[in-house]
């Protein structure tokens, strides 16, 4: 009999081994600078996640399906910025839930790591406070307007680099300079726009101070206007791209190595004088922010593009250009055309093609910042005091309705009865309508 229970305990033990393939939380890390805060879920394995918000205390929900605390781990870190502190629980469906209990109201957005030289598998929450200090204004600032949203165009090439020739001898840095003054023309239309153009003539600009001069301007976004060229005459279509993600790990080595000369800094803020561990964070924080941001005005501009022109690739893909490398800028490369295929060619000439191309780039820009305005522009504010009755909103990974709902302050049963949505399930590159209320 006491074999038998010593064998019976046994399978119990191996059974429970088997029946837990899920992820481990090996260790939860915390950061925070100026209004940004990030957490870092160290992972025995990559993990899935669902996360929402729930108010009335301020909190952030992360499950994460069949997965555990390590044993090791004895309790959580102490809160930082937004994060006043965490627990976590597992429940009865076998998720475990963790909570980050908030100081402040933020926006948030989740991405999963890849194993490096340091560190395994990682779920990053990045947190964005919405709500700065109150500052006194004078009564001659009440009514001040906001800033127009600034968009730095740069035409490929230039000068002594032509960039690709097609069969007919058109040069890419002419076609690009063409598209980027017609789309430059447009954006200055805009309310609350301004264009920024990197070169206006045949001049030749170093690919570093092209972002140079993006980063003087205080630019909100970089687009660089090219066209494309392979071997293959049959090879057409348009692409959009941002930074790899070895790109920015390259750049940002390359970056923290230099963190003492002054000139580098990121959101602003300069490296110099900064410790390794600070320094690194900062690049981190800034870097992952402006890559997502050009991820998903990419991906605007891709769809509004299939609308006028076949594409290469319908989604937005990412490369190691150098022009793309800013850490603390969104930025985003079009390939207009294949200018080695002679009928795109001869489109790259049409000014009326070149003008469509224009007014596609133009409308995924709008559809992204009329979603996403920075506060202090006056679009925001046009927003804010007169909003319109209906938003698009792209959903980004790890959005949620609730989340969604919280951004633009309207009930998810709305947002649901607004796009007859069955479920709160939503998926990623899906638009959604937004209605927004008066006095919303």
């Amino acid at each position: 009999m006491f074999q038998l229970r010593l064998t019976t305990c046994a399978l119990l033990l191996t059974l429970t081994s088997i029946a837990f393939a899920g992820s481990t939380v090996e260790n939860v890390r915390i950061w925070s600078e100026s209004n940004k805060t990030r957490v870092v879920l160290d992972l025995s394995q990559s993990v899935h996640h669902s996360i929402f918000t729930l108010r009335g205390p301020d909190r952030l929900v992360i499950d994460l399906k069949d997965s555990r605390l390590a044993k090791a781990l004895k309790s959580m870190p102490q809160g930082a910025g937004a994060v006043r502190s965490i627990r976590s629980a597992v429940r009865a469906d076998g998720q475990l839930r963790v909570v980050l209990d908030l100081n402040t109201a933020v926006r948030s957005r989740t991405f999963t790591a890849g194993p490096n030289a340091t560190y395994g598998d990682r779920l990053v929450i990045d947190l964005q406070q919405t709500n700065g200090p109150a500052t006194v204004k004078r009564a001659s600032e009440e009514y001040r307007p906001g800033r127009d949203i600034v968009i730095a165009i740069d035409a490929g090439h230039g000068g002594h680099d032509p960039g690709a020739v097609g069969q007919r001898r058109t040069r890419e840095k002419d076609v690009a300079l063409q598209i980027s003054r017609q789309l430059a023309k447009r954006i200055n239309a805009e309310p609350g726009m301004k264009a920024v153009l990197i070169r206006n003539s045949d001049v030749y600009v170093d690919h570093r101070e092209r972002t140079a001069i993006a980063r003087r301007n205080k630019a909100d976004l970089f687009v660089s206007i090219h066209a494309d060229a392979v071997d293959d005459p049959r090879a057409r279509g348009a692409s959009v791209y941002a930074l790899s993600l070895k790109g920015a790990s390259d750049e940002a080595a390359m970056q923290l190595a230099q963190r003492e000369n002054a000139a580098v800094s990121v959101g602003g803020v300069s490296l110099k004088g900064k410790d390794d561990v600070l320094a690194s964070v900062l690049m981190d924080l800034s870097q992952n922010a402006s890559l997502s941001a050009s991820l998903d005005v990419g991906n605007n501009i891709a769809k509004q593009m299939g609308q006028v022109t076949k594409m290469h690739r319908s989604a937005v893909q990412q490369a190691g250009f150098l022009v793309l490398k800013s850490p603390d800028l969104p930025s985003i490369l079009v390939e207009a055309a294949f200018i080695s295929n002679p009928a795109e060619e001869a489109k790259l000439r049409d000014k009326g093609h070149q003008g469509r191309l224009a007014n596609a780039v133009l409308s995924g820009i709008r559809n992204y910042f009329y979603t996403n305005p920075p506060p202090d522009t006056q679009i925001a504010m046009d927003l804010r005091r007169q909003p319109a009755k209906q938003v698009r909103y792209v959903v980004a990974r790890g959005d949620t309705v609730s989340q969604i709902a919280e951004r633009y302050n309207v009930r998810a049963a709305d947002i649901r009865r607004a796009n007859k949505l069955s479920s709160d399930k939503i998926r990623v590159g899906q638009t959604l309508s937004i209605p927004i209320f008066a006095g919303g």
